[in-house]
Protein backbone atom coordinates (compact mmCIF):
# COMPACT_ATOMS: atom_id res chain seq x y z
CA UNK A 1 0.00 0.00 0.00
CA UNK A 2 1.59 3.66 -1.04
CA UNK A 3 0.39 7.04 -0.77
CA UNK A 4 0.25 8.42 -4.96
CA UNK A 5 -1.07 12.01 -3.62
CA UNK A 6 -1.84 13.15 -0.35
CA UNK A 7 -2.57 11.11 2.69
CA UNK A 8 -2.10 7.48 2.81
CA UNK A 9 -4.00 4.80 4.74
CA UNK A 10 -3.26 3.11 7.83
CA UNK A 11 -1.30 -0.17 6.47
CA UNK A 12 -3.08 -3.43 7.09
CA UNK A 13 -2.20 -7.19 6.52
CA UNK A 14 -5.74 -7.77 4.88
CA UNK A 15 -8.73 -6.51 3.15
CA UNK A 16 -12.04 -7.62 3.52
CA UNK A 17 -13.98 -6.59 -0.13
CA UNK A 18 -18.02 -6.83 0.79
CA UNK A 19 -19.93 -6.38 -2.23
CA UNK A 20 -23.40 -5.77 -0.26
CA UNK A 21 -24.91 -3.72 1.97
CA UNK A 22 -23.06 -3.87 5.74
CA UNK A 23 -25.47 -3.52 8.69
CA UNK A 24 -22.98 -2.94 11.06
CA UNK A 25 -19.40 -2.12 10.39
CA UNK A 26 -16.96 -3.78 11.81
CA UNK A 27 -15.58 -1.74 15.15
CA UNK A 28 -12.22 -3.02 14.98
CA UNK A 29 -10.67 -2.07 11.17
CA UNK A 30 -8.25 0.14 10.63
CA UNK A 31 -10.31 1.32 7.96
CA UNK A 32 -13.51 1.45 6.02
CA UNK A 33 -14.06 2.50 2.98
CA UNK A 34 -18.02 2.70 1.59
CA UNK A 35 -19.38 2.80 -1.60
CA UNK A 36 -21.79 2.13 -4.39
CA UNK A 37 -22.14 1.47 -8.23
CA UNK A 38 -23.98 4.52 -9.90
CA UNK A 39 -24.21 5.33 -13.36
CA UNK A 40 -21.85 6.38 -15.96
CA UNK A 41 -21.05 9.78 -16.05
CA UNK A 42 -18.71 10.99 -18.50
CA UNK A 43 -19.19 8.58 -21.14
CA UNK A 44 -21.19 8.72 -24.48
CA UNK A 45 -23.48 5.92 -25.34
CA UNK A 46 -21.30 4.45 -28.32
CA UNK A 47 -18.22 4.41 -25.55
CA UNK A 48 -20.54 2.69 -23.30
CA UNK A 49 -21.39 -0.11 -25.65
CA UNK A 50 -17.74 -0.45 -26.93
CA UNK A 51 -16.81 -0.89 -22.80
CA UNK A 52 -19.72 -3.15 -22.27
CA UNK A 53 -18.97 -5.57 -25.27
CA UNK A 54 -15.17 -5.82 -24.06
CA UNK A 55 -15.09 -5.60 -20.39
CA UNK A 56 -14.35 -8.77 -18.51
CA UNK A 57 -16.51 -10.20 -15.47
CA UNK A 58 -14.76 -9.49 -12.49
CA UNK A 59 -13.70 -12.44 -9.84
CA UNK A 60 -12.35 -14.70 -13.26
CA UNK A 61 -10.40 -17.34 -11.64
CA UNK A 62 -6.89 -16.26 -13.35
CA UNK A 63 -7.43 -12.77 -12.27
CA UNK A 64 -5.98 -13.25 -8.56
CA UNK A 65 -4.37 -9.99 -8.77
CA UNK A 66 -5.97 -6.77 -7.41
CA UNK A 67 -5.52 -3.08 -6.90
CA UNK A 68 -8.06 -1.10 -5.10
CA UNK A 69 -7.22 2.88 -5.67
CA UNK A 70 -9.32 5.36 -3.54
CA UNK A 71 -9.33 8.39 -5.18
CA UNK A 72 -9.93 12.37 -3.81
CA UNK A 73 -10.06 15.11 -6.93
CA UNK A 74 -10.10 18.91 -5.84
CA UNK A 75 -12.66 21.35 -5.23
CA UNK A 76 -11.71 22.95 -8.47
CA UNK A 77 -12.92 19.62 -10.18
CA UNK A 78 -16.40 19.53 -8.58
CA UNK A 79 -17.01 23.11 -9.39
CA UNK A 80 -16.82 22.80 -13.02
CA UNK A 81 -20.07 21.85 -15.20
CA UNK A 82 -20.56 18.21 -16.17
CA UNK A 83 -19.62 19.16 -19.69
CA UNK A 84 -16.19 20.64 -18.94
CA UNK A 85 -15.42 17.49 -16.72
CA UNK A 86 -16.05 15.53 -19.54
CA UNK A 87 -13.80 17.40 -21.70
CA UNK A 88 -10.97 16.63 -19.78
CA UNK A 89 -11.90 13.07 -18.73
CA UNK A 90 -12.65 12.00 -22.39
CA UNK A 91 -11.68 14.69 -25.05
CA UNK A 92 -8.06 16.01 -23.10
CA UNK A 93 -7.34 13.14 -21.11
CA UNK A 94 -8.67 10.12 -22.90
CA UNK A 95 -9.67 8.06 -20.15
CA UNK A 96 -11.91 5.71 -22.10
CA UNK A 97 -9.60 4.78 -24.99
CA UNK A 98 -7.07 4.64 -23.23
CA UNK A 99 -8.66 1.86 -20.84
CA UNK A 100 -9.79 -0.20 -23.63
CA UNK A 101 -6.29 -0.36 -24.98
CA UNK A 102 -6.04 -2.88 -21.32
CA UNK A 103 -9.33 -5.15 -21.84
CA UNK A 104 -10.03 -7.91 -21.60
CA UNK A 105 -6.70 -8.10 -19.33
CA UNK A 106 -7.50 -5.81 -16.94
CA UNK A 107 -11.00 -5.97 -15.87
CA UNK A 108 -12.42 -2.87 -13.54
CA UNK A 109 -15.18 -1.37 -11.83
CA UNK A 110 -15.86 1.81 -10.65
CA UNK A 111 -17.40 3.00 -7.27
CA UNK A 112 -18.78 6.30 -6.16
CA UNK A 113 -18.55 7.73 -2.06
CA UNK A 114 -18.41 11.19 -2.53
CA UNK A 115 -22.24 11.59 -2.15
CA UNK A 116 -21.78 9.32 0.84
CA UNK A 117 -19.49 11.75 2.68
CA UNK A 118 -16.47 9.29 2.42
CA UNK A 119 -13.11 10.47 2.23
CA UNK A 120 -12.60 9.51 -1.21
CA UNK A 121 -14.81 10.23 -4.22
CA UNK A 122 -13.94 6.99 -6.49
CA UNK A 123 -13.40 3.76 -5.87
CA UNK A 124 -11.56 1.70 -8.68
CA UNK A 125 -10.61 -1.98 -8.56
CA UNK A 126 -9.00 -3.76 -11.01
CA UNK A 127 -8.26 -7.38 -11.42
CA UNK A 128 -6.46 -9.20 -13.52
CA UNK A 129 -3.65 -12.46 -14.01
CA UNK A 130 -0.27 -11.66 -12.97
CA UNK A 131 0.63 -11.50 -16.89
CA UNK A 132 -0.90 -8.64 -17.28
CA UNK A 133 0.75 -6.69 -13.83
CA UNK A 134 3.36 -5.05 -16.26
CA UNK A 135 0.58 -4.06 -18.62
CA UNK A 136 -1.91 -2.57 -15.34
CA UNK A 137 1.23 -0.58 -14.34
CA UNK A 138 1.74 1.08 -18.03
CA UNK A 139 -2.43 1.79 -17.48
CA UNK A 140 -1.53 3.73 -14.52
CA UNK A 141 1.67 5.58 -15.33
CA UNK A 142 -0.56 6.91 -19.08
CA UNK A 143 -3.48 7.73 -16.75
CA UNK A 144 -1.67 9.66 -14.02
CA UNK A 145 -0.09 11.70 -16.69
CA UNK A 146 -3.00 12.84 -17.86
CA UNK A 147 -4.72 16.15 -17.75
CA UNK A 148 -7.77 14.43 -15.41
CA UNK A 149 -4.56 14.11 -12.58
CA UNK A 150 -4.11 17.54 -12.75
CA UNK A 151 -7.35 17.25 -10.62
CA UNK A 152 -6.57 14.32 -8.24
CA UNK A 153 -5.54 15.68 -4.61
CA UNK A 154 -5.22 12.40 -2.77
CA UNK A 155 -5.05 8.81 -4.26
CA UNK A 156 -3.91 5.54 -2.54
CA UNK A 157 -3.02 2.55 -4.29
CA UNK A 158 -3.32 -0.78 -2.71
CA UNK A 159 -2.08 -3.86 -4.75
CA UNK A 160 -3.75 -7.24 -3.38
CA UNK A 161 -3.45 -10.83 -3.89
CA UNK A 162 -6.35 -13.00 -3.35
CA UNK A 163 -6.14 -17.17 -2.31
CA UNK A 164 -9.57 -17.08 -2.63
CA UNK A 165 -11.62 -15.30 -5.67
CA UNK A 166 -15.14 -16.33 -4.48
CA UNK A 167 -14.74 -14.26 -1.25
CA UNK A 168 -14.88 -11.07 -3.75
Amino acid sequence: MRGVFGLSLDLVERVNVVNDIVAELPLDSSWVLQSFVSNIRYSKRDEVSTLRAVQPALNRSEAVSAVLIPIKKSLHWWEMAQDERREIFEEESHHTAVGLEYLPGVARRLLHCRDLGEPFDFLTWFEFAPEHTKAFDELLLRMRASKEWEYVEREVEVRLERDDISQI
